[in-house]
C-alpha cells in the first residue's frame, strides 16, 4: 500500500496537535490550591469549616452584600475523580442546595439566602461524611457529626 507523502504528513501533524491539546488540557476542577472564594467567589468570606476526615474541608461562607451562604467541599490532594458531596439547608424557610458527583478537586457551589438564619451544612469524599447543624446561630452551639461508610 502507498501512500501520499502529504497525506502522512498531514496525519502526523494532526495526530500531534491533538496530542498536544490533549496533554494541556485539564479539568476545570483540578486546579490546585482551591480556596472557598475561588469555588463561591471573591464576596464570599469563610465563616466556618469542618474537616472530611483526613481527605479536606468543607467549608461555610458568607457573602454580606446579598445575604447568601455558599458551601464548597475541597479536597486536599486533587487527583483522579472521587465521589465527593456538599449541602447546606436553612431549616426556617427550608431553602436548600447541594451539588453531588464524582469530582477531582471540589464540590460545590450551592447557594442558599441565609441572612439572620441558623444553616446546616455538610459535605462528603469519599466515604467520609460530615454534617454541621445550628450552625452560626450567634449564641446556640453547633453539632458536628461525622461518619464514615
Amino acid at each position: 500500500m502507498k501512500f501520499n507523502r502529504s497525506v502522512l504528513t498531514a496525519a502526523a501533524f494532526t495526530a500531534l496537535a491533538v496530542g498536544s491539546m490533549t496533554a494541556l488540557a485539564a479539568p476545570a476542577s483540578a486546579a490546585p490550591n482551591t480556596t472557598p472564594q475561588k469555588v463561591c467567589g471573591k464576596a464570599y468570606k469563610t465563616v466556618n469549616s469542618a474537616p472530611v476526615g483526613s481527605l479536606g474541608t468543607v467549608y461555610l461562607t458568607y457573602n454580606a452584600a446579598n445575604g447568601e451562604n455558599c458551601v464548597a467541599t475541597i479536597r486536599n490532594n486533587p487527583g483522579t475523580g472521587v465521589d465527593m458531596g456538599t449541602w447546606i439547608q436553612v431549616p426556617d424557610t427550608g431553602d436548600a442546595a447541594e451539588d453531588y458527583g464524582r469530582y477531582t478537586s471540589y464540590a460545590g457551589p450551592a447557594y442558599v439566602y441565609g441572612k439572620g438564619h441558623c444553616v446546616d451544612w455538610g459535605g462528603s469524599i469519599k466515604n467520609v461524611y460530615v454534617s454541621v447543624g445550628g450552625s452560626n446561630c450567634a449564641a446556640l452551639k453547633e453539632h458536628r457529626v461525622t461518619t464514615i461508610r
